[in-house]
């Protein structure tokens, strides 16, 4: 009897240790499978996409999380807005930064952001602003490579042309400090951070605005400018982790706080029989309200660039009341269009009058004694 309840007891035992046997492998199959999905998961297509030179991908899945430089994180980190014309406002601050000593970590810059941040951090700067200041009217023309591709008007080829005397061979780890280049691919409506490889492709095409630039392709995307989807990118710079973030706005003065308006067909109806019964009293005001009339005629190239002025505009409001800057400079632009390229000294004398003030409320608050 003795033997028979200690067999039974060692049955029991073992039963139990096949039983606690069993839920640890399962527990392991578990944890393996989660992992698995995990690895999975982290390969569904994003729409930033990280392009990286040395690991091309045409297909339907970006490439995610590819870098070919250690990235930086702490520092102050700079958002460069775009803008057109009103970009040379970004060599302003850049000099007033320099001046006042601030340590920048790395720059983000979208459009001609990204023009003004990359030739900052080559060193080319003072290169980049002699040639604004060189523009006029006139000789603006000599960099309009007309083309008669339907994808856009001007090829950019003199443009990149005039940036490879400077930066011709010079690739993103040649910086001295981290640079990404916002753009947007046309195709899939993707925002695409360029940060490594060549520099002036990944420049060329920040800036290369729909109908008017040809797009840029590169590794099997058509890119076209960043501001499209991401005006002044606030965005890339988190990603490195700064310890302060300092947007560039070079849009926020062009149409004041949006409103809705809500006109009425009668208001307009009884304004338009009003004129015509001033017209009837003789010729000068006929002549005077056609006049009028054509000088209020937009053509179409101011069609296309103010259209894109309000997308700016709307896009950035958006993105940075989603992620918003620690500090924001608001250049006031007003007066410069998105084409007024021969404006560099008043776009330029603008940027560092109000980066100087954002500095002294900096110094103010103490931010710049914790840099």
């Amino acid at each position: 009897m003795l033997k028979f309840a200690a067999s039974l007891i060692d049955k029991l035992d073992d039963s139990s240790l096949t039983r606690d046997g069993a839920k640890s492998a399962e527990k392991s199959m578990s944890v393996e499978n989660f992992d698995t999905e995990l690895k999975e998961a982290k390969t569904i297509s994003n729409p930033i996409i990280d392009l990286n030179s040395e690991n091309p991908n045409t297909s339907d899945t970006p490439p995610i999380n590819y870098t070919s430089r250690k990235r930086k994180t702490g520092g102050v980190a700079l958002a460069l807005g775009g803008g057109g014309a009103r970009g040379w406002a970004h060599i302003g601050v850049l000099k007033a930064i320099d001046e006042v000593g601030i340590p920048i970590s790395m720059i983000a810059g979208t459009s001609i952001g990204a023009l003004t941040g990359s030739c900052y951090l080559s060193d080319t700067l003072d290169e980049l602003e002699s040639f604004a200041r060189s523009l006029t009217k006139s000789n603006m023309l000599r960099y309009m490579d007309f083309t008669l591709r339907a994808s856009g008007i001007i090829s950019g080829d003199k443009l990149a042309a005039k940036m490879n005397e400077h930066l011709d061979g010079v690739t993103f780890k040649d910086l001295k400090a981290p640079f990404v280049a916002v753009a947007t691919d046309i195709n899939q409506g993707h925002e695409v951070w360029l940060k490594d490889g060549p520099l002036v492709p990944s420049v060329r095409a920040s800036y290369a605005l729909p109908g008017v630039f040809l797009p840029v392709e590169h590794m099997g995307r058509q890119l076209v400018d960043g501001a499209l989807v991401n005006p002044v990118p606030v965005s890339a710079c988190r990603a490195y982790e700064p310890d302060v973030v300092i947007a560039v706005n070079l849009n926020s003065e062009l149409f004041g706080r949006a409103t809705v308006v809500q006109p009425s067909f009668y208001d307009i109806h009884e304004q338009e029989v009003a004129e015509m019964e001033t017209k009837k009293t003789g010729w000068l005001p006929f002549i005077s309200s056609s006049a009028k009339a054509k000088q209020n005629q937009l053509g179409i190239m101011s069609v296309m660039f103010e259209s894109f002025n309000i997308i700016q505009d709307r896009v950035s409001r958006a993105r940075l009341a989603g992620d918003p800057p620690d500090y924001t400079v608001r250049p006031k632009l007003k007066n410069v269009s998105i084409a007024d390229f021969y404006k560099a000294e008043e776009a330029i004398d603008l940027g560092y009058q109000e980066m100087m003030l954002r500095v002294k409320e900096l110094e103010n608050q103490g931010v710049l004694d914790t840099l």
